[in-house]
């Protein structure tokens, strides 16, 4: 706990005016709390035994008093602690997930999409009670037992002595229960990331679903980590449960002891009953905080078990470096030089040299795992190479600043990817929104005619992953997205999968006279998209095998020549 208390401090010393009103609401719920077993002497003695007639009105106000007091020192440290709780919670959230996205993409590949939504959301919200509660708790909890001690002690230190023994033989048992409770803890919180893991498969897929009547399959795989999720909280129930009945019985015990010596005291006339019962009540009163200390530390537990958790990822160190020269002018040249790239032992680049010049159009083809899409990744700096080295106008691209590097770079997938915004946000995305060159990228990419179709036009908001548009329309948007950013560097893998071969035709024509004076670099299955490119390469594991025009390798290449027969297909 010391470790995690010691990496939220920075953040923690950040609230000093927000804890010194939590400090000192809880000094006013502590006075009132004391106050409550110091009235019980005069209430008996003096209102009850030697029935002063003033203490019926004194007694009374007493109490409102106290409890007016009391209540305005929960309400302010209540207030306060939410305060610091929601804020903090709320920076982690947006600096843990600025963390997630600004690491490597194998990282990214690497953890489930559920895994990550987990720790953003479920982990950060567990640590809420660590950052904003457990402090003012505990010491809270702690000085009211100081002052209900001193007041005990105060009364009567024989018998304070005898009512307090037992206290010790708490603290073994709930050393182990909080070993345990940790260790549940990090098990819960790995469950409910398989938990969420099923549920965005379920919601990312459910056109395959539905499409496949393979809802109780589904709702199977789910069951089997939903229940699973169970088990592991209710062991954490059953073994945290165990401290609330373990703190009564020895509480009972030590009241009973009070009962019996304090007894004896007051038949022996040396404690009066105004004085036993006062006593009585702080005796009560010291093991309700004493038992909250129980509840808190279980709590803390959970806490500490999602803040290794968070800070794991926060602790994650990129793998790819970040270069400190900006790229300020366009990309001009791009050059491969001897680039090798291993996943695990299988070469997904090998020993690939080339050089790219501007207006260059650049196509890539072969069988699937040739190494046509990690070729682009090398250039987005997903990778890094293992030998060789990739330059970029002439310099190594680990110089420039990775921004700066994709500021100049457009790519376009075979997976679209549309926003919750409006259609001209898509296109603009990341940049502000400049309606006439929203309306050029969307002609050039032969999207006008259904943007302006659209109920809003361009203002048009789109659905989630794009449900309101056909595969083809989202392709366009993507392509659209690509010429609003006015890169120099154009990176399109199957970026025409979904379009027919008119829509296809128009927009490769418009995309020729837009690409004359940059680079462009195509994955493409389709014959029609490649065939003008100024060079081809053809890739086979990894290895470029053949390059050349399409007219030089139907001549040269064998595999060109299959892959040529394939296309018409």
């Amino acid at each position: 706990m010391k470790k995690v208390l010691k990496r939220f401090w920075p953040y923690i010393k950040e609230y000093k005016p927000q804890y010194l009103l939590v400090l000192f609401g809880i000094i006013l719920t502590v006075s009132a709390t004391t106050a409550t077993a110091y009235i019980m002497k005069p209430l008996m003695d003096d209102m009850f035994i030697s029935r002063k007639e003033e203490m019926l009105y004194l007694i009374p106000l007493g109490l409102i008093g106290i409890y007016f007091f009391k209540a305005i020192g929960r309400y302010i440290q209540s207030v306060y602690m939410n305060y610091i709780g929601q804020h903090v919670i709320s920076r982690f959230r947006e600096i843990l997930l600025s963390k997630i996205i600004s690491l490597d993409m194998s990282f990214l590949y690497k953890n489930r999409s559920g895994e990550l939504i987990s720790r953003v959301v479920n982990d950060i919200g567990r640590i809420e009670y660590f950052v904003s509660n457990m402090l003012p708790e505990l010491f809270r909890e702690s000085i009211t037992i100081v002052a209900l001690l001193a007041y005990v002690i105060y009364l009567n230190p024989m018998l304070a002595f005898y009512s307090l023994i037992l206290v010790p033989v708490v603290i073994y048992p709930l050393v182990l229960i909080a070993r345990k409770l940790k260790k549940y803890s990090h098990r819960s919180q790995e469950k409910s990331a398989d938990v969420v893991t099923r549920l965005t498969e379920v919601f990312n897929n459910s056109e395959i679903i539905k499409a496949n009547a393979t809802q109780n399959y589904e709702m199977d795989r789910f069951s089997v980590e939903n229940w699973k999720f169970f088990k592991i909280n209710m062991k954490s129930v059953y073994v945290g449960e165990i401290v609330s009945p373990m703190m009564e019985i020895i509480g009972a015990a030590g009241l009973a002891m009070v009962i019996f010596v304090g007894g004896k005291e007051v038949y022996d006339n040396k404690m009066t009953v105004g004085e036993f019962t006062a006593f009585l009540t702080a005796v009560g009163l010291v093991f309700q905080p004493i038992r909250r200390i129980s509840s808190i530390y279980r709590r803390i537990q959970d806490a500490v078990a999602a803040s290794e958790r968070v800070f794991e990822v926060l602790d994650t160190q990129n793998k790819i470096i970040d270069g400190q020269e900006l790229l300020e002018n366009d990309i001009k040249s791009v050059e491969f030089k001897n680039v090798s790239l291993k996943y695990e032992d299988t070469y997904a680049l090998n020993d690939i040299s080339i050089h790219i010049k501007q207006g260059e159009n650049i196509a890539l083809v072969g069988d699937s795992g040739g190494g046509k899409s990690t070729f682009i990744n090398m250039i987005l700096r997903f990778y890094d190479p293992e030998s060789g080295e990739i330059s970029v106008n002439g310099k190594n691209i680990k110089e420039y600043t990775q921004d700066s590097l994709k500021h100049h770079i457009s790519l376009v997938t075979q997976r679209i990817y549309i926003f919750q915004d409006s259609l001209a946000a898509n296109v603009a995305y990341g940049q502000e929104i400049d309606v006439s060159r929203v309306e050029e990228a969307l002609r050039l990419a032969d999207a006008s005619a259904f943007a302006s179709s659209l109920e809003n036009g361009i203002d048009t908001m789109m659905e989630e992953f794009g449900a309101n548009l056909s595969g083809g329309q989202r392709q366009r948007v993507a392509i659209a997205r690509a010429i609003y950013k006015h890169s120099s560097l154009l990176l399109f893998d199957e970026a025409t999968s979904a379009l027919d071969n008119e829509s296809e035709k128009r927009i490769q024509a418009a995309l020729d006279e837009y690409t004359k004076d940059k680079i462009t670099i195509t994955i493409a299955h389709r014959l029609s998209t490649i065939e003008h490119a100024d060079k081809i390469l053809v890739m086979q594991k990894g290895r470029v095998v053949a390059s050349g025009n399409h007219s030089e390798l139907l001549a040269t290449s064998e595999v060109y020549q299959r892959l040529a027969g394939e296309f018409d297909k």
